[in-house]
């Protein structure tokens, strides 16, 4: 199988279908893994598959392209190994274009469901500020580091908050005496660019004129990721009573995490 992954199911259950769950930028595949987990409690015919996109986690060894489209791929061919139907995919941010890319790759697919992650491109990275700054202070440190208390030092020390500083210590691994982050962050920087400059407009646009897959576009309310025109473009597909159904949540960009029962209400109801 092509991407390092996990997967989860009901206690006694026999899944006889694939629900991937898809971490944003610098994010691993544990991020989501509470909400997988009670999805498929909720819903014990679904296998959740929990991966690392490539040059993330466990994942750096993935060759080829850092695009979208490539991370998309991979999904497939992860999910193909488990030998059951891919028919619905969960997507947080940069997930969320890798999620709404397997439309056109994935004819099983039944249901699509982005987490504050605007089909449309956004050169002046609208919304991603947080993350672009992150990589800067990245870039500015040198590991090893004896411990994960001292890596979260250095990075609270550049300016970033605890909770931030304990999220990018998921990736980081113990190489000898010390912690080195497992990241290479040109490509980390690739993979941005192409999610910046993607536009899936017409990948959506497709879908809702031809019916399916059923796609849920949440959008977090404090968040810059959708601009005004992103809101109204979607809410005038919606209006179009095709398969897609916008959700607007209180929280910001980390929705998932800021408003864990919106999104597992969104999960629930397709």
């Amino acid at each position: 199988m092509r991407l390092h992954h996990d997967t989860l199911s009901s206690a006694g259950a026999s899944p006889t279908k694939v629900v991937a769950f898809l971490h944003g930028i610098l994010g691993t595949g544990v991020n989501l893994r509470s909400h997988a987990r009670r999805f498929v409690e909720r819903r014990p015919e679904y296998l959740a598959l929990l991966v690392d996109l490539r040059a993330h986690g466990q994942s750096q060894a993935v060759d080829g392209p850092d695009t979208v489209a490539a991370s998309a791929r991979d999904v497939m061919e992860t999910a193909a190994g488990l030998g059951l139907p891919l028919t619905m995919v969960v997507g947080h941010s940069f997930g969320g274009k890798v999620a709404l890319s397997l439309v056109d790759l994935v004819p099983a697919l039944q249901r699509v469901v982005t987490l504050d992650s605007a089909p449309g491109p956004r050169p002046d990275a609208r919304g991603s500020e947080a993350t672009v700054r992150v990589l800067g202070v990245l870039a500015d440190l040198r590991g090893p580091w004896k411990t994960r208390e001292a890596f979260n030092a250095a990075v609270e020390a550049k300016g970033e908050g605890r909770a931030m500083a304990g999220w990018l210590a998921m990736s980081l691994g113990l190489e000898g005496d010390g912690y080195q982050l497992r990241l290479e962050l040109p490509r980390i920087h690739a993979l941005l660019d192409s999610y910046l400059a993607l536009d899936l407009w017409p990948v959506l646009e497709h879908a809702v004129a031809r019916g399916h897959p059923k796609v849920d576009l949440v959008i977090a309310k404090g968040s810059e990721v959708y601009g005004p025109e992103d809101r109204a473009r979607a809410a005038l597909l919606a209006a179009a009573s095709g398969p897609l159904t916008v959700h607007l949540l209180d929280g910001g960009h980390w929705i998932h995490v800021e408003n864990p029962a919106g999104v597992d209400g969104v999960l629930s109801a397709g």
